[in-house]
């Protein structure tokens, strides 16, 4: 591909108004051509001042525009299988925000359409892998040099959460991000997840149980614990710490600036997921750009988008009933198998 390609880009929210910031004036090779939102005030918001886009209500004519050569879908989860088959249809390579489909006969549904094309056409927005700590981190696993990983404690913290927000929520939306990357750090699958519930934070709106205390058991007997609090109030945490048989290493810690001052110093703490994890966001669309171009598909597949939407609901049954879930997901399509 000799020029820049056309991107069209599906939702112009928070995430999809940062992506048309970024496919703009950062990432390298590419090119605004269309951006769909139903609320096409919105679009012309966030498009505003990048020459050349088309504005459009809905998301297949967007993908129809003219010069559209590529999709990234930013909107809302429920709208993302009804898009991925509408780009796969057409043939058109997809950067997908997480949650791929929010349920798994969704997820299982776009899975089994990008087999039956016979290539890889999706890649899933699991920003974490594209990050320099987890990959830093990820290397040092696959090293052997700490021997086996044995347990990975993690914990994810936001300021707050929006008013929609439920329980399940805390399962199915914050912690997918520590499904995918535990996956993915370890080599492992995740075959059963419980989740305990302390007594809520009275930061928390009424009804919703936060925090949680999510544990992941995984193939080969490693355990991966996440505390998940939404409701923090001081500020986005991420950290992961990787304990192994020879040894042990922490990411998260040292993402922050730190400004001394009439005769103190304090640590700045991100306070948004879009701030935390900005050069991982960077590099993600960047390398999907890169890959497109080239006609190759890299990184989190549309079998892992599906496989962190089966964890997840497992982890929401943990969640309602109290007890231990298995995870069970269906077969793995020869398209998918690992390499």
């Amino acid at each position: 591909m000799s020029g820049l390609l056309g991107v069209a880009v599906l939702g112009a929210g928070h995430m999809g108004a940062d992506h048309l910031r970024r496919l703009d004036r950062v990432v390298s090779g590419a090119r605004v051509a269309a951006v769909a939102d139903p609320d096409t005030e919105r679009a012309r918001e966030a498009a505003a001042g990048i020459d050349g886009v088309a504005v459009h209500a809905d998301a297949e004519a967007a993908l129809d525009a003219p010069g559209v050569e590529a999709v990234l879908i930013a909107s809302p989860g429920e709208a993302h299988e009804e898009a991925l088959l509408a780009a796969f249809a057409r043939g058109l390579p997809v950067l997908c925000e997480k949650p791929m489909v929010p349920d798994s006969a969704g997820a299982l549904r776009v899975v089994e359409a990008e087999a039956r094309l016979g290539r890889r056409l999706a890649q899933i927005g699991f920003m974490r892998r594209h990050d320099p700590e987890y990959r830093r981190l990820k290397s040092l696993l696959d090293g052997g040099r700490l021997g086996r990983p044995l347990m990975l404690h993690c914990v994810h913290r936001n300021v707050s959460s929006p008013p929609h927000f439920t329980s399940a929520m805390l399962v199915n939306s914050s912690v997918s991000h520590e499904i995918d990357a535990a996956r993915w750090l370890l080599g492992q699958e995740l075959t059963a997840v419980t989740v305990l519930r302390p007594r809520p934070s009275t930061g928390a709106p009424e009804g919703l149980l936060d925090p949680q205390f999510v544990l992941f058991e995984t193939e080969r007997g490693a355990l991966v614990d996440v505390e998940v609090f939404v409701n923090c109030g001081f500020g986005y945490e991420v950290r992961c710490e990787a304990v192994c048989e020879a040894g042990s290493a922490r990411i998260g810690e040292a993402h922050t600036m730190v400004v001394t001052a009439e005769g103190g110093a304090r640590e700045e703490v991100p306070q948004d997921y879009l701030v935390r994890f900005a050069d991982a966001y960077d590099r993600e669309v960047q390398e999907w750009v890169d890959a497109t171009r080239q006609g190759r598909v890299t990184g989190a597949s549309a079998w892992d988008g599906y496989v962190a939407s089966v964890v997840a609901e497992a982890g929401v049954r943990a969640l309602e009933t109290g007890v231990r879930t298995t995870v069970e997901p269906a077969p793995r399509p020869a398209l998918h198998a690992p390499s």
